[in-house]
């Protein structure tokens, strides 16, 4: 994935259409994102987000893959778009990580314990020394079964109670939910933490509250937060944020165009809405060694 931000891709903006149900709670909403490396791959996903899905046991997102050869427009393969932007979601996280947190980061609250959530833990510890995780979940019964997964691999994880509390002790907090009401506040950030919000991507959706944004240094995945994301757009309503003060995007990291944290007790914010790139970087990697390896 950093060698994409690094070499570039044609990444057009997602079209975004609203899915009307027989009522409220059926609606739902389909993405579909484009990209391509010129003359060499191509791809689009398509996305169905049904939030009311809890309800009747099944995951609020759905979505395929279609991998295409950029040079001839022959397709190469269809995947589990579920699994593609799962992975690829944890792994833009702790990507951004590298640059925006503490090295000697030690504990990671995991905010949503559903398909992104559970990934994150290992994402994390693929960059920081992550010792200790704590995992918060609006239904608890999803929060102890990530814990006890967590657990049987030898990592000491807690399900916790206390949002609040929680994030006052973590190094790191990473949000994956579906959330339309901010969870983490500004008040609770200590000196030195590392804050990730990658479950919003749409303007009615928030994960954290205006002091966040007031208080932190803000990178971004790319500029399309600034007109997708709840979590920037509702702060630069109020007042408690501008555009101004977005001090780099995942690609900048990436091509060492800015350093990323500066200072020890600096509070960073990641903010990410997802980007087609990170789908064709993921499908291409998939494929590439499914080629390499079919067995």
């Amino acid at each position: 994935m950093k060698t994409f931000f690094k070499e570039g891709c044609e990444v057009p903006l997602r079209h975004n259409h609203a899915i009307s149900g027989n009522t409220a709670s059926d609606s739902g909403i389909l993405l579909l994102m484009p990209a391509w490396q010129p003359g060499k791959r191509l791809g689009v996903k398509t996305v169905s987000i049904f939030p009311n899905n809890s309800a009747r046991g099944l995951p609020g997102l759905h979505s395929v893959f279609i991998l295409y050869d950029a040079a001839t427009g022959a397709p190469l393969a269809i995947l589990d778009g579920d699994v593609i932007t799962s992975r690829r979601t944890a792994a833009a996280s702790a990507l951004a990580a590298k640059w925006l947190s503490r090295p000697d980061s030690s504990t990671l609250l995991v905010v949503g314990a559903g398909r992104v959530g559970s990934l994150l833990p290992e994402a994390y510890r693929s960059v920081r020394p992550i010792e200790r995780v704590l995992v918060w979940n609006r239904l608890s019964e999803s929060a102890d079964t990530l814990v006890g997964n967590l657990r049987e691999q030898g990592i000491d994880a807690h399900a916790v109670n206390s949002l609040e509390d929680a994030a006052q002790e973590a190094d790191i907090i990473t949000c994956a939910t579906l959330s339309t009401a901010p969870l983490i506040q500004g008040k609770w950030l200590k000196p030195g933490v590392h804050l990730d919000l990658i479950g919003g991507f749409t303007p009615a959706m928030r994960e954290s509250d205006d002091e966040c944004m007031r208080k932190g240094t803000v990178f971004l995945d790319t500029t399309e937060a600034l007109l997708k994301a709840g979590d920037i757009l509702a702060p630069i309503e109020s007042g408690a944020f501008n555009e101004q003060r977005v001090a780099a995007t995942l690609e900048q990291l990436c091509r060492g165009q800015h350093p990323g944290r500066t200072s020890r007790d600096e509070i960073t914010v990641f903010k990410a809405v997802g980007t087609a790139l990170e789908d064709l970087a993921a499908a291409s990697l998939a494929y590439d060694a499914f080629q390499a390896n079919p067995a």
